[in-house]
């Protein structure tokens, strides 16, 4: 495809996908659910489909040479599919929140004043690898009342165009517009530059990726990005906090997973209990084959860490490396966070109320969480259903981004003839 052709694709692409968010943001709630639970029986109709196709693109990734890690997120198998299927049914049976009115209060003047929540119009979502992020963001999206364009991964291409054909026929039968979820059908990369200058028709850009796929989107885009960069999260150990306690949020909060951005990366421990937790913490990182990087005092305590240098309080390592720094106590601990953190999930585990309350309000990041593990920051646990993706970015939505963070408010005015008097 040429330049001048690509853009005006992605031109019609835009305007299509506007025209649709109209129709979208006036469908009712039973009209989005037939779609929904289409695409659901779309996907289990389609199952050996979408097996082939999948197949193809893992045969051609691995012939490629792409990096093992990226492989596995872009294989589908049975359960894969099941999943796709079950959060397709999720998402049905959220709320839904378009078109409710919230806040009405009347004014001196005799009107009624209040928010109703509406679609944002038109979201571009630019995501890698895995072919299951084609449904969860057209479902999310659909459900919320927004057209979208999708530019998944050219690894992922002949899977998301299985998918893709699946939730075309899903809309026809629900008499929705096809322009409703558009997957661009072009591998060009050059596509992403023109969907993020497409400022006219699309309101929101959303990344799902990695950290350079993200960082360029926020340099080159036109259009608001829902994004976070980094997920360097925190656990701090208290002086007061139960030892049994902190030892089972520090391991969960790191071993859980290791490739999630929710995952801990630098542990901080105050130093009157750090002689009581740290060997504990230290047989168990070994058991799970973790590699201990610490302070001075840290390695004090555990013979086999290595030092730390300064720039692995700033690293999401997102594989089997943790960070440890023991710190005189909370004014260290909050001062450590918002200097080397990156504003997306930290936690304290303490016995202390007090401590408890400080390191909530003074700890600037979306989620903030007390004697529990890092890892609860997720859409599904926070009981959005799920989630687009997680902002760490102060507007429009913070932390993670469920159907509520695909909407916005308007205000709306109820009167009866009333005029206003200067």
């Amino acid at each position: 495809m040429g330049t001048h052709s690509l853009e005006s694709y992605m031109r019609q692409v835009g305007a299509d996908a506007r025209a649709a968010s109209r129709q979208l943001a006036a469908a009712s709630t039973a009209d989005k659910s037939r779609a929904l639970l289409a695409m659901a029986d779309g996907l289990a109709a389609g199952r050996a489909a979408l097996l082939e196709a999948n197949a193809r693109d893992v045969e051609a990734a691995v012939s490629g040479g792409l990096e093992q890690p990226l492989v596995d997120r872009l294989v589908l198998d049975d359960a894969a599919i099941d999943r796709m299927i079950e959060g397709l049914h999720q998402v049905d049976k959220l709320p839904d929140p378009v078109g409710e009115v919230t806040d009405l209060v009347y004014r001196p003047t005799g009107i009624q004043v209040g928010r109703m929540r509406v679609p944002l119009g038109v979201i571009g979502i630019i995501y890698e690898s895995r072919p299951n992020v084609t449904v969860e963001a057209a479902s999310l999206c659909l459900k919320a009342g927004n057209a979208s364009i999708l530019r998944g991964g050219s690894e992922a291409f002949h899977s998301n165009q299985a998918i893709a054909a699946v939730i075309a026929a899903s809309l026809d039968a629900a008499r929705l517009p096809r322009a409703a979820v558009h997957l661009l059908n072009t591998t060009d990369r050059a596509a992403v530059g023109e969907l993020l200058r497409l400022a006219e028709f699309v309101d929101v850009i959303v990344p799902r990726g990695g950290k350079g796929l993200i960082e360029r989107i926020s340099h080159e885009s036109t259009i608001p990005v829902i994004k976070h960069l980094d997920g360097v999260c925190h656990v701090y150990i208290d002086a007061d906090a139960d030892v049994d306690m902190a030892v089972a949020v520090a391991l969960n909060s790191k071993l859980s997973k290791f490739a999630v951005c929710n995952a801990m990366e630098t542990l901080l421990v105050a130093a009157p209990i750090a002689d009581r937790v740290l060997p504990a913490l230290g047989d168990g990182f070994a058991k799970a084959g973790v590699e201990l990087r610490g302070c001075a005092r840290t390695r004090a305590l555990l013979a086999g860490a290595r030092p730390a240098a300064e720039s692995d309080w700033r690293e999401e390592y997102l594989g089997p490396v943790l960070a440890i720094r023991v710190v005189e106590g909370l004014d260290d601990a909050i001062a450590h966070i918002n200097t080397y953190g990156s504003q997306h999930t930290d936690a304290i585990v303490t016995n202390h109320y007090g401590r408890a309350r400080r390191f909530l309000a003074e700890v600037d990041s979306a989620s903030v969480m007390v004697n529990a593990s890092t890892q609860f920051a997720d859409g599904f646990e926070y009981g959005l259903g799920a989630e687009i993706g997680i902002s760490t970015d102060k507007l429009h939505a913070r932390g993670p981004v469920g159907l509520e963070g695909l909407t916005t408010q308007k205000y709306v005015v109820f009167g009866n003839g009333e005029i206003r008097h200067r």
